[in-house]
């Protein structure tokens, strides 16, 4: 079936603003305006063909159909399932008794995450291991983006919910001459908002929603300006030793996700910061590059897989930047190059979160 069941009682929806919680929705089943129960449900498609003159019942699985303001769980495709247990399981990113915290942006590859980690839930519990699972999104009050249709879909789904808000594009405006990088600014004060609401509602990892195609970008944005051989990474700590991320797609292509969520019809919700020039430009540049070289290497994708493993699989935060030790002696990038992962691997231009 493309349906989930229900894993028990659904927490409440918490929208935040300035770090204040506000409204919690009381213990139970979410229920609309009419007091119905919201409940998923199993369903379950068939037809009928004749074959040699019998007629026989052969069952299909049909393309959910969506109902407009009601919201359902899809099960993921294989293409997308497959390789994120894969990744899962080989770097532990998921253990007995974690409450996991998916950063929700809107994009597809954040909602596809959402429901994959979902369908993971029951596979995980049949091997013994139960995690909680809730999302957050950070709300940077531009007028081009507006995340908060995310709200009652969130709230139907029955996920807790944090929705954080904080004017980061007004913020860094005003201090525009001492900021580098306004999209390395956004990340990281994003990356803060979401750790600072993990840590409040007692979250211990928190998940990005980063897939191969990113990792392999971001590598050759990093050779390319930096000179260092460096990507986004797979599973880590952070510095205060009291979360963990996990990028669960890191195996997964662009491309199945894409066909994942407009197959489902899920509430993409686009991002178009006005601010956000340099980081885009050069990321759609590499892109285009891996595309093209793709045509003539059809196994691109496993080949660069394989090649970065040793960097994705990296723990630690700050292990390429500390001074001297990617370089030789005074070939230190100078501080206006532009940097394609920070310290912390917090300013890693933003996917997904």
């Amino acid at each position: 079936s493309w349906w989930i069941g229900d894993l028990g009682e659904p927490p409440a929806i918490r929208v935040t603003g300035g770090g204040v919680i506000t409204a919690p929705a009381k213990a139970g089943h979410v229920r609309d305006e009419e007091g119905v129960k919201k409940d998923n449900d199993l369903e379950k498609g068939g037809t009928e063909k004749e074959q040699k003159g019998e007629m026989k019942v052969c069952k299909i699985r049909k393309p959910p159909k969506v109902a407009p303001g009601k919201a359902r769980w899809h099960a993921p495709t294989k293409a997308i399932l497959k390789p994120m247990v894969r990744a899962i399981e080989e770097f532990q990113m998921i253990q007995d008794g974690d409450r996991v915290l998916v950063c929700l942006s809107g994009g597809k590859d954040s909602l596809s995450m959402l429901h994959s980690l979902r369908q993971y839930q029951f596979i995980a519990r049949k091997k013994g291991v139960v995690f909680t699972l809730g999302a957050v999104t950070v709300d940077p009050m531009t007028p081009t983006y507006n995340p908060a249709p995310l709200i009652p879909y969130m709230e139907e789904l029955r996920v807790e919910y944090l929705f954080e808000r904080q004017g980061i594009l007004a913020k860094a405006e005003e201090t525009a001459e001492q900021i580098s990088s306004i999209c390395s600014y956004c990340s990281r004060m994003k990356r803060g908002r979401i750790y600072a609401a993990a840590r409040r509602q007692g979250y211990n990892v928190v998940a990005m929603g980063q897939h191969l195609d990113d990792l392999s970008e971001s590598f050759f944005m990093s050779v390319f300006h930096n000179g260092l051989l460096r990507t986004m990474k797979a599973h880590y700590t952070v510095t205060e030793q009291d979360l963990r991320v996990i990028r669960p797609l890191i195996y997964v292509r662009e491309r199945d996700l894409r066909s994942f969520a407009e197959s489902r019809a899920l509430p993409v919700i686009a991002e178009n910061c006005p601010a956000c020039f340099e980081e885009p430009k050069e990321r759609h540049r590499v892109k285009q590059l891996l595309a093209q070289q793709e045509l003539l290497f059809p196994r691109l994708a496993n080949s660069l897989q394989r090649a970065m493993k040793p960097l994705y699989s990296k723990d630690r935060v700050g292990m390429e930047s500390r001074p001297g030790m990617d370089y030789p002696r005074g070939d230190q990038p100078s501080s206006g190059e532009l940097i394609v992962n920070g310290d912390s691997d917090d300013e890693m231009f933003p996917q997904g979160c």
